[in-house]
């Protein structure tokens, strides 16, 4: 046994849907895409996956009921928060990568994620020397496309703040939320707009250059006087608006003021989250339809992006994530916004394709969209515990390198403008932090950039803790690699420049590649 009631019991119940399904070990496994020893070592408590997306296969080759589904899910969060604080590891159990084909021309990635977190050697390693230590592997398929551009808004940062200043070291783009700026701050009473802080924010993004995204949640009190409160304490509800017409005049009255000066419109925040949206799926898409309308009839320009979804490792979730694409609500806008983040900020920044592979099936199973952003992080972040500034800065530029290799088009880190978050760009008024620096410092290097390839570990012929994408810009071919955890040795040559300008990048011919990335030239 693993370890733990919290995993015992998350084995009796995978037995259980196991014995009434009437499969073996091994139909059970090629009906999932598992061995039949991987299928008995969860069955039998012998270990737990670092993801739930093996047990909910397992569950639903097994004919499992949709509670039970969600039940597992609890059990499987408990035994990895247990095993997360400081219970031992369970023993490492290698799964196989399910491939598909690619969606709509080879957008989508050309292999699922999984991500396998257990414990391996051979990867820490000194030129010439033999595995020293011990370090966390994660995996993750290689792709090669046709070579695409590194937008200019991709580097983007969620402002949390009201006072209109912007960030002073260099990003491509701003989001607006947790800034004053809900439906609720800028129209407290029906008809009676208060576009002040909205004022400021967009003017002090224009003066910095900066393409804005705006978002649309919580509707105020008036609009839906019998709703939920929302998860913030300022009088907005969670429910949509009573009467539609009062979400039209307000998208109106937004796009008419902001015209040409709001490049883009998130129209939900978390919207399959009881927190912030509490309303049927159906009810969403129409206000997508209508918010859709008028923000193209008043700003042809304008990009529209579909509400946010998040927590997408869970069932439901992920299934109001669908039920949106059933109803065709992706049609209506110009791309997709879901929230891709580590469990816990501390975690590395790579552990996020985890989730990748089960936004890529949601997304499969519905008429999702091939333009995906990434809007945000869960609502807990203010209350983790906060990264070492060195590991910050390293996780910071990683977690935009992360989003590169599953071929999102935007990312916005939370946040900017806070003191109160794990990692820490810049608070409102201060000096950019080491990660600030890190950060601007990557987009410097992806400026004009056609990404190429993103590949990883051996089957990428690289050391297995390694990751490399490879770019081109003006022909000059380019590839940035870091390490997850530990060091390789790369074969020297051509150039290397550190993020960390402090630190020399090559030794003794060869290039040291740590958790800091390295930009290597020919």
């Amino acid at each position: 046994m693993a370890g733990g009631a919290h995993d015992r019991a998350l084995a009796e119940l995978l037995e259980e849907l196991k014995r009434r399904s009437g499969r073996s070990y091994e139909r059970v496994g090629a009906m999932a895409h598992l061995s039949r020893s991987t299928v008995h070592r969860y069955c039998s408590g012998a270990s737990v996956p670092a993801t739930f997306g093996p047990l909910e296969r397992i569950a639903t080759v097994c004919g499992a009921e949709r509670d039970e589904v969600s039940k597992l899910f609890r059990l499987w969060e408990r035994a990895d928060v247990a095993r997360g604080d400081g219970a031992a590891p369970a023993p490492p159990v290698p799964e196989p990568v399910a491939r598909r084909t690619p969606r709509r021309g080879g957008v989508w990635r050309l292999a699922a994620v999984l991500a396998l977190l257990t414990l391996v050697g051979a990867s820490t390693t000194t030129p010439g020397s033999e595995p020293v230590a011990q370090v966390t592997e994660l995996h993750a398929p290689m792709w090669t496309l046709v070579p695409a551009p590194v937008e200019t808004g991709f580097i983007g940062v969620t402002a949390n703040s009201e006072t209109g200043l912007m960030p002073t070291f260099g990003v491509g783009s701003v989001r607006l939320w947790d800034s004053g700026t809900r439906w609720q701050n800028l129209e407290p009473a029906r008809g009676r707009p208060e576009w002040s802080t909205l004022d400021r924010l967009v003017e002090g993004a224009n003066r910095a250059r900066l393409p804005v995204l705006f978002v649309f949640g919580g509707t105020p009190g008036w609009a839906a006087p019998g709703g939920p409160p929302s998860a913030y304490p300022d009088g907005s509800r969670a429910a949509p608006p009573d009467d539609l017409g009062d979400w039209d005049r307000f998208v109106e009255s937004v796009v008419e003021r902001y015209r040409g000066r709001i490049e883009s419109y998130e129209l939900w925040d978390y919207a399959n989250h009881p927190k912030y949206f509490t309303g049927p799926v159906e009810r969403l898409v129409e206000m997508v339809r209508r918010a859709n309308r008028i923000i193209k009839a008043g700003d042809p320009g304008a990009v529209v992006v579909c509400p946010s979804m998040g927590r997408l490792a869970e069932p439901e979730p992920r299934r109001i994530l669908e039920r949106f694409g059933d109803l065709r609500g992706y049609e209506s806008c110009d791309a997709a916004a879901v929230k891709l983040y580590p469990r816990r900020l501390s975690d590395p920044p790579e552990t996020m394709l985890a989730l990748a592979d089960e936004v890529e099936q949601s997304f499969q199973r519905a008429a999702g969209h091939a333009n995906v952003w990434s809007t945000g992080t869960d609502f807990d972040v203010p209350y983790q515990s906060p990264v070492d500034p060195a590991r910050a800065a390293d996780y910071a530029a990683r977690f935009f390198l992360t989003g590169l290799y599953a071929r999102f088009k935007r990312m916005y880190f939370y946040n900017w403008g806070s003191a109160r978050v794990p990692i820490v760009l810049q608070p409102v008024g201060g000096p950019p932090t080491r990660a600030a620096a890190h950060v601007e410092r990557l987009g410097r290097w992806l400026a004009g950039a056609k990404i190429r390839s993103c590949g990883e570990g051996p089957q990428a012929g690289l050391p297995r803790n390694l990751w490399q994408c490879r770019f081109d810009r003006d022909g000059a071919e380019f590839r940035i690699a870091w390490t997850h955890a530990g060091t390789a040795w790369l074969p020297g040559g051509g150039t290397a420049e550190r993020l960390d300008e402090a630190r020399p990048a090559t030794s003794a011919g060869s290039v040291e590649i740590t958790g800091n990335p390295v930009l290597l030239r020919p």
